[in-house]
């Protein structure tokens, strides 16, 4: 099971894309940590009980800034739950961050959208990207020499004026020694006002699904992998075309969790207030065992509105490549996907 948890909405830099851009004016909530930990005791007897291996993601945010979080982790790592997040790196300058994450996490994301200056004016970071670059290499390095230490993952959010540069900025990725490359397309829910002037042009999503191929092999030539399955490429297309997919199917909740800042659990992002369950009501692995039956009651009783056009990347097998996207779907959901799709 993978749970993916926004444990804060607070974060320091000023991306005008994303809706914890600090610029903006707004009550910022950040998770109790107390029902984290309580949570993380229930997903570790849940691992035990069906053999189900766990693993964590922290999002924001900016998780690695909210100070409950190391603590957390710790004792998640304890609990014997595998850990990951997803940082727009600023925490990575700092040697104490980065060796607690060489002790701790099994995976780190790092958000990079473009090179140099034009990820700097993204982020609202002036001279990020060089800090950025110096910050990962010297994690790198610090991997290596301690013999351990998480599996690096750079992400790029494309839109409409980086996506000529993304081949360049991959190869720039794999010279810091990152291991996999992911992507998403801008998305228009949080920033709408941001969405409609850098949304992808339909041409340029065929491009991207057309060059794909190419660049996957020589980045794997390099050592890296380049993540984004052909169905995954396909749900970017539709996006860029204003195509409709909706999924009746995807299995909610029996291997993809998501959790918000507010202890909120449900299918995903999208559908928090449609499903979600307190926390509270998930205080035993049984309960949580059972939360896959609950969220398809709730389904059968009321579709919600998200799902008549699905944007949950998990779904569309984001982390797979061309050559095991399917297998990287569950099975219970391939039939669903692929006849929407």
């Amino acid at each position: 099971m993978i749970v993916v948890w926004r444990v804060t909405e607070r974060c320091n830099l000023a991306c005008p894309f994303c809706a914890c851009d600090r610029r903006l004016q707004r009550p910022r909530a950040s998770a109790d940590p107390a029902a984290v930990a309580a949570f993380g005791v229930v997903l570790a007897a849940y691992q035990r009980a069906t053999g189900d291996e766990v693993l964590v993601s922290w999002l924001g945010g900016e998780p690695l800034l909210w100070s409950p979080l190391r603590a957390l982790t710790e004792r998640f790592r304890a609990l014997g739950l595998r850990i990951s997040t997803t940082t727009n790196g600023t925490p990575l300058a700092s040697a104490s961050v980065r060796a607690h994450l060489v002790d701790c996490y099994d995976e780190l994301t790092v958000s990079v959208d473009a090179i140099g200056a034009a990820h700097e004016r993204l982020r609202g970071w002036p001279g990020g990207y060089e800090t950025l670059r110096r910050s990962v290499a010297a994690l790198v390095d610090e991997r290596r020499d301690r013999g351990r230490g998480p599996r690096l993952r750079a992400n790029v959010v494309l839109m409409r004026g980086n996506l000529a540069g993304f081949e360049e900025l991959c190869g720039e990725l794999a010279d810091w020694g990152v291991g996999e490359i992911t992507f998403n397309q801008l998305g228009g829910v949080e920033r709408p006002e941001f969405f409609a002037a850098n949304r992808l042009l339909p041409e340029q999503a065929d491009w991207l699904r057309a060059m794909i191929p190419r660049l996957r092999g020589e980045l794997a030539a390099r050592g890296v992998r380049l993540a984004g399955g052909d169905g995954y490429l396909r749900r970017l297309q539709a996006s860029a075309r204003g195509e409709r997919i909706p999924v009746a199917e995807c299995g909610p909740g029996r291997h993809f969790l998501f959790v918000d800042e507010r202890g909120m659990a449900a299918p995903c992002s999208f559908t928090v207030d449609d499903y979600g369950v307190p926390l509270a009501e998930l205080a035993s692995f049984e309960a949580l065992r059972a939360l896959p039956r609950r969220f398809a009651d709730a389904r059968r009783l009321r579709r919600a509105h998200p799902c008549g056009d699905c944007h949950a990347t998990h779904v569309f097998a984001k982390f797979a490549a061309m050559d095991d996207d399917m297998r990287c779907v569950r099975e219970d959901a391939e039939d669903a996907i692929l006849a929407a799709v």
